[in-house]
């Protein structure tokens, strides 16, 4: 069992950045591919962004909305993944949620068919 906590969520204006973080309880971490997803009021909970689980050559991946705008890394020494989002717009408000997977392809990061999910934190983006 894996617990994740995210943190970070908040308040911003358009333009502005936040920075979205995701503590993992697990002394494998590294074994775990790590995903932002977003669920806006009223919508389906969509793929933000998703880092793959290979130690020596981490690979990205970025829906094509926030692609340039948004920055997902992780740190192994803190058990941690993080979500830099810069050049906020009001559609990028909803609640966030951090994501684990333990299996699947580099191609299939964007499925929601991950393990593990932390409870949420919220961003709010005012214009």
């Amino acid at each position: 069992q894996v617990q994740l906590v995210e943190s970070g969520g908040g308040l911003v204006q358009a333009g502005g950045s936040l920075r979205l973080s995701c503590a993992a309880s697990t002394r494998t971490f590294s074994s775990y591919d790590m995903g932002w997803f977003r669920q806006a009021p009223g919508k389906e909970r969509e793929f933000v962004a998703a880092i793959s689980r290979t130690w020596s050559s981490s690979n990205t991946m970025y829906t094509d909305s926030v692609k340039g705008r948004f920055t997902i890394s992780r740190d192994y020494a803190k058990n941690t993944v993080y979500l830099q989002m810069n050049s906020l717009k009001p559609e990028d408000t909803g609640v966030y949620y951090c994501a684990a997977r333990r299996s699947g392809s580099y191609s299939e990061m964007g499925r929601s068919d991950y393990d593990y999910w932390g409870q949420g934190t919220q961003v709010t983006v005012s214009s």
